[in-house]
C-alpha cells in the first residue's frame, strides 16, 4: 500500500491507522498547492479529487475519504481492534463517530484553511467549533477514548483534527478533558512514529 499524505492534514489520521494496525506501507508526500507527489506524479491522475488522504491498494486500486480509509485500515486486520466487527452495534457506534468528526468537526475547523473567509464566518466556525467541543467533553464522560477503554479509528480521525487547533492558536484551555484525550493519544507510540515521520515532531 501507499499513502498520499499531507503532513497534519487529515491523511494522518490514516497514516496512525496503519501504524497502530502494524499494516506495512509507503508514504509518498504531496505537494498541494503544485498538485504532484515527491515521487513526481500528478496527484490529479491518482485523485481527481486533488486533497489528502488516498490510499493505493497492492492491486493498484486508489481509494479515498478519511471515514472509508479509516476502516479499510481496521478491516485488514482485524485483530487490532482498532474497531468493532462489521455489523455489529459497536461498530455502528464507530461509523457514527466518524461521521460526526468529519462534518461536524473537519468541516468546521477545515474552513479556517480558506484565506478568503471573512472575519465574521470565521468567528461563526471558531464558535460552532467551541460548542462541538462541549459535546465531546459531555460524551466523553471519564471515558479515556469515544467509545470506552478501547483506541479506536475514531480517537485517530479526532485527534488529527484537534491538532489543527495549534495551527490556529485556538485557546483549547476552556476543555482540560479534550486536552487530556490528545495528550494521551499523542503519547501512543504509533501516534508518535506518525508524527515523527512526518516530521511534526522530533
Amino acid at each position: 500500500m501507499k499513502l498520499y499524505y499531507y503532513p497534519g492534514a487529515c491523511s494522518m489520521a490514516v497514516h496512525i491507522a496503519l501504524r497502530e494496525a502494524g499494516i506495512p506501507f509507503d508514504l509518498d508526500k504531496v505537494d498541494l498547492a503544485k498538485h504532484r507527489t515527491a515521487d513526481g506524479e500528478d496527484f490529479y491522475k491518482i485523485n481527481p479529487k486533488g486533497y489528502v488522504p488516498a490510499l493505493r491498494l497492492d492491486d493498484g486500486q486508489v481509494l479515498t475519504e478519511d471515514a472509508v480509509l479509516l476502516q479499510y485500515v481496521a478491516d485488514q486486520k482485524s485483530t487490532s481492534g482498532l474497531a468493532p466487527k462489521a455489523g455489529t452495534m459497536e461498530r455502528y457506534r464507530v461509523m457514527e463517530w466518524l461521521n460526526f468528526i468529519s462534518s461536524e468537526m473537519h468541516k468546521t475547523l477545515g474552513a479556517l484553511f480558506n484565506p478568503k473567509i471573512t472575519p465574521e464566518w470565521k468567528e461563526d466556525r471558531i464558535a460552532l467549533f467551541g460548542r462541538r467541543c462541549n459535546f465531546l467533553v459531555q460524551q466523553l464522560g471519564g471515558k479515556p477514548y469515544l467509545t470506552g477503554d478501547k483506541f479506536t479509528i475514531a480517537d485517530a480521525y479526532l485527534f488529527t483534527i484537534l491538532g489543527w487547533t495549534n495551527l490556529f492558536k485556538l485557546d483549547m484551555g476552556k476543555w482540560p478533558a479534550l486536552q487530556s484525550y490528545a495528550g494521551r493519544i499523542a503519547a501512543r507510540p504509533a501516534v508518535k512514529e506518525a508524527m515523527k515521520a512526518e516530521g511534526l515532531i522530533k
